[in-house]
């Protein structure tokens, strides 16, 4: 990615993000509610300092993730200018909101999404305790926490101005890709895999004929595709960081049921899109820059 910013970048120093085991987290598949359940009202710096993360998934249990979301990309762009040359830069979130969901294509065919079933009951039956104690705390802090605390990293060397702009586009973000997931949500009506199978999520409790939590777009891979692309663009040195986490965050949610490959990569696209049309309205990128994005 090819921008003209000229931030202050931190060197690498995310000990917090990068592995410590917690010995004390306890595995399991009732675990997800668990981590961080106790600590509220703290901070998301201090959430996840509070329950820094075990060792994560490698790179290679990663990788099939990361090129069907890197993909979303250039989707991602060229959608977008049907976008601004109706609309313009001037921000309009509401109907930027009704728009997007326009953009993200109808779930795949039912043997589509079965294949991808398969590939998911394929994970279930290599989960190990120290995998359902990474997408534990994935699940948990890979909705919100993870992204807040690298924009605090960012924070640190920036104006309190600029500091707090960028906090609360982050915070928009967020919030507008879940919005959108969760109308998409109830529009498709996907039911996750642990719904459709629940065996694969014994945590969970499964009522007959119940047909959500509803899995399409994936709402986490939104708001990580979203972060990603908004922090990666203000501090382009460190994207790499943040595309690693967005996989670990995207993965954890194949290996614990809660979505499909498909899911994922929808949610992708749609936060790909609300991060470029936050970058561009607020200005914090020209057009030109965020064509580049893709």
């Amino acid at each position: 990615m090819t921008t003209t910013s000229s931030r202050p970048h931190l060197p690498k120093r995310y000990a917090i993000v990068v592995a410590s085991a917690v010995a004390a987290l306890v595995v399991g598949l009732g675990a997800p509610h668990l981590a961080g359940a106790s600590t509220p009202n703290l901070s998301a710096t201090d959430r996840v300092k509070a329950h820094p993360p075990p060792p994560l998934f490698s790179d290679t249990q990663t990788s099939a993730v990361d090129g069907p979301i890197a993909a979303q990309g250039a989707s991602a762009t060229a959608a977008m200018t049907s976008w601004w040359k109706t609309h313009g830069t001037v921000p309009d979130d509401k109907a930027f909101i009704a728009w997007v969901q326009t953009q993200v294509p109808a779930p795949p065919t039912q043997a589509t999404r079965t294949a991808e079933l398969d590939e998911v009951e394929a994970l279930d039956a290599q989960r190990t305790p120290a995998g359902i104690a990474a997408a534990t705390w994935l699940e948990l802090n890979g909705k919100k926490d993870i992204w807040k605390l690298y924009q605090h990293d960012q924070r640190e060397l920036l104006s309190s101005k600029t500091g707090d702009a960028d906090k609360k586009d982050l915070k928009l973000i967020l919030g507008m890709t879940k919005t959108a997931a969760d109308a998409l949500g109830t529009k498709y009506q996907q039911s996750a895999p642990y719904v459709l199978e629940p065996s694969l999520r014994t945590d969970h409790a499964v009522k007959p004929g119940q047909t959500c939590p509803c899995s399409y777009p994936s709402r986490h891979a939104a708001r990580a595709a979203g972060a990603r692309t908004y922090l990666g663009y203000l501090s382009p040195h460190r994207l790499s960081d943040y595309r690693w986490m967005e996989d670990q965050v995207a993965f954890s949610r194949l290996y614990m049921a809660g979505h499909v490959l498909s899911d994922v990569t929808a949610g992708s696209l749609l936060g790909d899109m609300t991060a470029e049309y936050v970058l561009v309205s607020r200005g914090h990128a020209s057009l030109s820059q965020a064509s580049a994005l893709g």
